[in-house]
């Protein structure tokens, strides 16, 4: 099973912890009501979901490689200014400068080559557009994850190769989203934080999203045989801090960055209105 086949398992895992992140990176964002958006790596659509709550914008188009993720968001939002399409995120689908503002959350340290996604993502908003990414702080902030590959790696050497904090150290970081923000030529680029609660109602809250192999760490759990990954459960009981109540109440940290696309970028007349184009795959 690919990671990112059950948008049903996803959503509990981290889907619901990014549907938080959202709405903080739109207000950082201050985008203008009526804009024309463009979610890349929409998901299960979190992002999307947040702009027309809170943007009233003119449409928006999300863009996503996995076709189960598209049609569990597809479930959720029904509403005419959204067209999802299946994509690649290094290779948009989209006529140049067509955004007024482009955004992406938990996806740019997936794509095999981030640097032509960010230059796509510029590609496709019109100068003097915005940009706006968050992704996990995997290193250390994004407690849930951090907690679960200290105890994976303690029990397995191997599940090193998997820890998202190596896996992502290179990109994952303020000072190196900022400096590819640079280099896609966009300007005013400006990095934060964004910390938010997970709180677990008990440890099969916590344990429980593990087991549906969507994701880095479920599909490393989805690789353990019933012996390992009871002693993985265990150790991780004994690690997580329990409140008084028996749930768990952990921080998730996200880095965000923003930019304008600066000239020489998105250069397409902004007059002109958007129509999907054949939908190119990864």
């Amino acid at each position: 099973m690919s990671m990112f086949s059950s948008g049903l398992s996803y959503e509990p895992y981290v889907g619901r912890w990014s549907r938080m992140v959202a709405p903080e990176l739109l207000r950082w964002l201050a985008v203008d009501h009526g804009a024309r958006w463009l979610d890349v790596g929409c998901g299960t659509g979190a992002l999307t979901s947040a702009i027309l709550a809170m943007a009233n914008p003119q449409f928006i188009t999300g863009i996503d490689r996995s076709a189960a993720f598209l049609a569990y968001a597809r479930t959720l939002i029904n509403d005419p200014r959204v067209t999802f399409q299946a994509g690649d995120a290094q290779a948009l689908p989209v006529v140049d400068g067509t955004f007024d503002a482009t955004v992406s959350g938990l996806m740019l340290n997936f794509l095999p080559d981030p640097d032509r996604g960010m230059a796509e993502i510029a590609r496709a908003t019109r100068v003097g557009g915005t940009v706006g990414i968050y992704v996990w702080d995997y290193a250390g902030g994004m407690e849930m994850m951090r907690i679960f590959w200290d105890a994976a790696t303690a029990l397995d050497p191997d599940a090193v190769a998997h820890d998202e904090g190596n896996q992502y150290s290179s990109l994952c970081h303020p000072d190196e989203l900022e400096r590819r923000f640079s280099a896609a030529g966009m300007t005013d680029v400006a990095t934060r934080p964004i910390d938010i609660p997970t709180v677990f109602r008990d440890f099969d809250d916590y344990w429980s999203p593990f087991l549906g192999a969507q994701g880095t760490a479920p599909a490393y759990v989805a690789t353990l045989d019933a012996d390992r990954r009871d002693a993985l459960r265990d150790r991780l009981r004994a690690a997580v801090p329990f409140s008084n109540d028996g749930s768990i109440r952990l921080t998730a940290r996200a880095w965000a960055a923003r930019g304008v696309v600066g000239e020489g970028q998105g250069d397409a007349d902004s007059s002109v209105p958007y129509v999907p184009v054949a939908t190119r795959m990864c």
